[in-house]
């Protein structure tokens, strides 16, 4: 019995390779694309008669029959894009497409956004004054880089009796974040801690 050429091997199973590349990008793209805001389209419009918008931007009041008929026609869909109107409002486009494009908006703003976190520089209430500037300068880092600053005053043993100590240390790093950041609460004690929270200036 012959052999078969391993290139006809190849050959012969391409066709299934391809379309089961093709089934797999299917999937990818709809898990993707099915959280896009829904519209209903051709066959799966209610109403009887539609306001239709076209390309100049004119728009006709038709039954949905002729509107379905008229999207047929330019090989596109019949799509509902607001449907509590009355009538509903209609256009006829490529909807894959314009899923697609939908798709790839969403995609560009959520990689433009930033995500705002929350830092923490924790002080003591009788820190050095280089290790205040060191903690400061770390926060404003923070800060302009668009994040929160989150500064505790930690206190230990009988220094709670002092709140007035945490007091004027939340003081001076506003002082001297004031450049880059404004207090978004004010201080106040939680536990063994007093803490306050800065935001940048441009948020």
């Amino acid at each position: 019995m012959g052999q078969t050429a391993p290139g006809l091997i190849s050959q012969h199973f391409m066709p299934a390779i391809l379309e089961a590349d093709i089934l797999v990008r299917f999937f990818l793209y709809y898990s993707e694309v099915k959280n896009i805001k829904e519209l209903r389209i051709n066959e799966e419009i209610r109403a009887q008669e539609v306001r239709l918008v076209k390309e100049d931007s004119s728009q006709e009041v038709l039954q949905l029959t002729k509107a379905l008929e008229l999207a047929m026609q330019s090989g596109l869909d019949l799509v509902e894009i607001s449907p509590n109107a009355k009538p509903p409002v209609c256009r006829v486009m490529d909807y894959g497409k314009y899923r697609f494009e939908q798709l790839k908006k969403e995609k560009e703003a959520k990689k433009n956004q930033k995500v705002i976190q929350m830092k923490e520089v924790k002080l003591r209430p009788n820190i050095e004054d280089h290790d205040f500037e060191t903690k400061a300068k770390n926060a404003e880092k923070f800060l302009r880089d668009g994040d929160k600053v989150k500064v505790s005053i930690m206190f230990r043993g009988r220094e709670i009796t002092h709140p007035e100590l945490g007091k004027l240390l939340c003081d001076r790093m506003a002082e001297r974040l004031a450049e880059v950041a404004v207090p978004e609460k004010a201080a106040r004690v939680e536990g063994r801690n007093m803490v306050t929270v800065f935001v940048p200036k441009n948020n």
